[in-house]
């Protein structure tokens, strides 16, 4: 393509979930909804375990720093959304863009690893229960969350150097309610096979290995109850991780709706309504299964009330 029809970028257009304009006030009430209560469940917890000493353990360690993890990953999307909507305007600059990928892709990956993390966390608490203390000391688990936000600042910033060495054309609307990095990368004039091999590496690195990392767990926590004699230690044991696994499911099961729905739909559109499930629902659904499900939970949670 000739140098004629590159175009220096100052902004891309976000087209959002839907152009109906009846739709909009229905759509922003919908979302904000799902933000505050994602923001003030997440919220909850994190002050429910910091202020109880009972909770001051590797799980509910980890557990804080997935709520705000949530909190910051829909954070990223969904007030430039609720904006665009009640300005009635879908322009978003082009650092903005870049920036929103970058950020996204940070929380993503920090999700991501996180559930990894915690899975080691009940592997060790179930297979190796004399030991956990031992193994999961504050200086481990420090660690972890330490290269976890390596690992994804690291990703993150990859992705998005990518994408600046990208030339655009005069196409800049975006089919989507943020700037989802594979459909700024398909907006481009210039070449996009290296920007594909890193997108791809980073999503086998980044959602493939913690994934891997995952089952193995649960494969051995699964094989450690089933060696437990009497039903009552089977259900305690499963008991301590049936949240977690119960949120594993949720995200890796609405990413791959996302994924293999638009493959199926071929719409852009599609895509854009499907990944409001591990965008925004997924957030705001995780405090639910921590609170509803864990006593030790509800009960800082009432002592921090008041209740």
């Amino acid at each position: 393509m000739v140098q004629g029809n590159y175009t220096q970028i100052a902004e891309f257009l976000l087209l959002g979930l839907s152009e109906e304009p009846e739709l909009q006030p229905l759509i922003f009430g919908l979302f904000l909804s799902m933000y505050l209560i994602t923001v003030l469940g997440n919220l909850l917890i994190i002050l429910a375990v910091s202020s109880d000493s009972h909770l001051h353990t590797p799980m509910y360690f980890f557990l804080s720093n997935l709520s705000l993890a949530d909190i910051c990953f829909t954070s990223t999307t969904v007030p430039k959304m609720l904006v665009n909507i009640q300005t009635q305007s879908k322009v978003i600059t082009y650092a903005g863009c870049i920036t929103q990928v970058y950020f996204f892709l940070l929380f993503a990956g920090l999700e991501v690893l996180l559930l990894t993390v915690m899975a080691y966390d009940r592997f060790v608490a179930i297979c190796h229960p004399l030991h956990y203390t031992v193994i999961m000391n504050p200086w481990l688990c420090g660690l972890m969350i330490l290269v976890s936000w390596i690992m994804c600042i690291l990703n993150s910033l990859s992705q998005s150097l990518m994408v600046l060495q990208l030339s655009f054309c005069e196409d800049l609307e975006i089919p989507h309610f943020f700037c989802e990095l594979k459909q700024v990368v398909q907006l481009a004039c210039s070449d996009i096979f290296l920007n594909n091999i890193v997108m791809y590496l980073g999503v086998g690195l980044m959602g493939g290995c913690p994934l891997s990392g995952i089952i193995y767990s649960y494969s051995k926590i699964v094989s450690s109850i089933h060696g437990i004699s009497s039903a009552q230690g089977k259900y305690k044991a499963f008991s301590t991780c049936a949240s977690h696994l119960s949120v594993v499911s949720l995200f890796y099961c609405t990413s791959a709706g996302v994924y293999f729905s638009s493959a199926a739909a071929h719409s852009s559109h599609s895509s854009a309504t499907a990944s409001v499930m591990y965008t925004v629902v997924t957030p705001m659904l995780n405090p639910f299964i921590y609170s509803l499900r864990n006593k030790d939970i509800k009960r800082a949670l009432k002592r921090f009330l008041g209740w």
